[in-house]
């Protein structure tokens, strides 16, 4: 269950452009993120695992704007993501939530379509680009097959390419997804899994992805965090481990006192 072997290794060094700083969310007065500083790498493949109730939900949301914090910011771009209109924040992040539905007889095509919402207005309607945009999502996801038929008459992990097809079409850098592979066949889940790196390793895109799965995590994240109680992490990197001549790649898991930083009352996840 290889990585993409042949894409070159992620750059680090990327200034990055989504983080958290100390950030404190939850739900109904109950706090499941407390002090979290979270930064997420750029043209990489960053995944989030840890049993329920860890807050990797949790901190996606708050990362893509969906759960406010009670504390602390998100930045994108450096700019306070929860203070940035909606369109413009469509624009720049694209997210996939957990078990998405479609109305009854969309089409594929609809539902790609969608994607091109956060570019519309009453001064600029469908236009050739928006179309481009979507036979393109179409294409990369490998949906355009079946464009005409109705998103319910697919099988689950058709029907999740489509999903992500639609988040393509909004032709965004950052894609943030909650468990993309749930309830899906292995064979699927690879599949699906190995589209998502080919979007960072060939394309540049930025992709925060939440799994269950620990052995499809180490195979396929970059930059694998693992979170438990309130947002305490420990954080491992992927590096090449074997001469350039093989293909070879082995997860490295960092010593728990190199990535797990208490500085200033926060844990830091880097």
């Amino acid at each position: 269950m290889p990585l993409n072997r042949h894409s070159p290794s992620p750059d680090y060094d990327r200034q990055p452009r989504l983080r958290g700083d100390s950030v404190c969310a939850g739900y109904n007065g109950r706090q499941v993120l407390t002090n979290v500083d979270f930064t997420v790498h750029e043209g990489s493949v960053t995944v989030l695992l840890g049993p329920n109730g860890s807050g990797k939900s949790t901190l996606l949301k708050t990362l893509a704007r969906t759960l406010a914090p009670s504390a602390g910011k998100v930045l994108l771009d450096g700019n306070d993501i929860h203070r940035q209109p909606t369109r413009t924040v469509a624009q720049q992040l694209g997210i996939l939530p957990q078990s998405p539905t479609a109305p009854d007889g969309l089409t594929v095509r609809e539902l790609v379509g969608l994607g091109r919402f956060p570019y519309q207005s009453l001064m600029r309607q469908w236009s050739r680009h928006d179309e481009a945009a979507v036979e393109e999502a179409m294409a990369v996801a490998d949906v355009a097959t079946f464009a005409d038929r109705p998103v319910d008459a697919l099988s689950g992990g058709q029907r999740q390419r489509c999903w992500i097809a639609m988040v393509l079409a909004q032709e965004t850098d950052l894609l943030l997804l909650d468990e993309p592979t749930t309830f899906l066949d292995l064979k699927v889940q690879v599949d699906l899994l190995e589209l998502l790196v080919s979007l960072a390793h060939t394309q540049g895109r930025t992709l925060l992805v939440v799994l269950h799965d620990l052995n499809l995590a180490a195979a396929y994240a970059d930059r694998l965090v693992m979170m438990k109680r309130a947002g305490f992490c420990t954080t491992a990197h992927r590096r090449p481990c074997l001469p350039p001549t093989t293909s070879s790649r082995c997860l490295i898991l960092m010593p728990r006192s190199s990535v797990n930083l208490w500085r200033a009352g926060r844990f830091v996840c880097r």
